[in-house]
């Protein structure tokens, strides 16, 4: 019986590895298996799972076969973990999930955040992302991928993050309609003059933008004008980019290195399968005169997110 109990007494081997060596392994689990199944390992491993030090960068990503499935499940996950982070939280990445609810949540609970990356998250809004950006004055980088955001947006933006140094918005790229629209250019140049690094794969702005921006962030170091179809950089505006600009990605340069899809896209009837992620820009026809876009957000001011988020 003694040398029964003795076996019984003996610690688990992982339970003799320093805290730093543990919380090091934890963190390359993931949020999402830290907290359905580390936490629930051990009293030891729980206590440093909910340590804020370890939620000062969460990146979560939707995928696999339960794609759809999954994604409020993450929602609450992604909610988790930022109530353990207890205000910590400095760098946020989420992939294929996202509401306006959630990232209101987020806002509430989150005043330190300095970077923000948004990828294919459809079911955030302009108006929901306004209001939570708000909340964020010391992001220095957002990054956006297939978000679709609206020009009042990025004013609000760039009110609101006054150091932001690092901006992407990247849209996919259709060829039909084809159109030139310059005012989220002319938005960032007005309200965005810190910028340092900036990347607008795919967008409709013509020369007037990117002179805009010329003008309007004099500190930039890096401009990604990729797909960049409207864009011609010839003469004086070609010359004054090489000179102006140290790092530029011009319109036709190759995207392998982008990770996310560039290909061309053609949408010959929107009466069905409206394509997620495409502003409503992408949508209009070219013989429309009038255009203006439309959020379809469910977002509300009143809306209780601690409700919608309940742990």
């Amino acid at each position: 019986m003694e040398a029964e109990d003795m076996e019984n007494s003996i610690a688990p081997p992982w339970l003799e590895l320093p805290p730093e060596i543990t919380s090091s392994i934890l963190q390359k689990v993931g949020p999402i298996e830290m907290l359905k199944s580390a936490d629930k390992v051990c009293s030891y491993w729980r206590r440093l799972c909910h340590e804020p030090a370890m939620w000062r960068v969460v990146k979560m990503q939707n995928a696999g076969a339960d794609f759809w499935d999954r994604e409020d499940d993450l929602e609450k996950i992604c909610g988790r973990a930022v109530e353990c982070s207890n205000g910590e939280l400095v760098d946020l990445s989420l992939e294929y999930f996202g509401s306006d609810n959630l990232l209101s949540y987020i806002a509430e609970r989150s005043p330190q955040l300095k970077r923000l990356r948004l990828v294919c998250s459809y079911n955030v809004s302009a108006v929901g992302f306004s209001a939570a950006v708000k909340k964020f004055p010391l992001l220095e980088e957002l990054h956006l991928y297939y978000v679709g955001i609206s020009k009042e947006a990025i004013e609000t933006i760039g009110r609101s993050c006054r150091g932001l140094k690092s901006f992407k918005l990247n849209n996919q790229i259709c060829r039909h309609p084809y159109i030139e629209y310059d005012d989220e250019a002319i938005a960032i140049a007005q309200n965005m003059p810190e910028l340092r690094h900036l990347q607008l794969l795919g967008n409709k702005m013509t020369n007037e933008g990117l002179e805009a921006i010329l003008n309007g962030c004099p500190r930039l170091e890096s401009l990604d004008l990729r797909r960049c179809l409207n864009v011609q950089l010839e003469g004086e505006l070609g010359k004054r980019c090489s000179c102006q600009i140290k790092s530029l990605r011009h319109p036709e340069d190759p995207t392998e290195d982008y990770g996310l899809d560039t290909e061309m896209h053609d949408f010959e009837s929107f009466d069905e399968d409206y394509p997620s992620g495409f502003s409503d820009i992408d949508l209009i026809s070219d013989d429309d005169d009038d255009y203006e876009f439309s959020y379809g957000s469910n977002y509300s001011d009143d809306d209780d997110d601690d409700e919608m988020f309940d742990y």
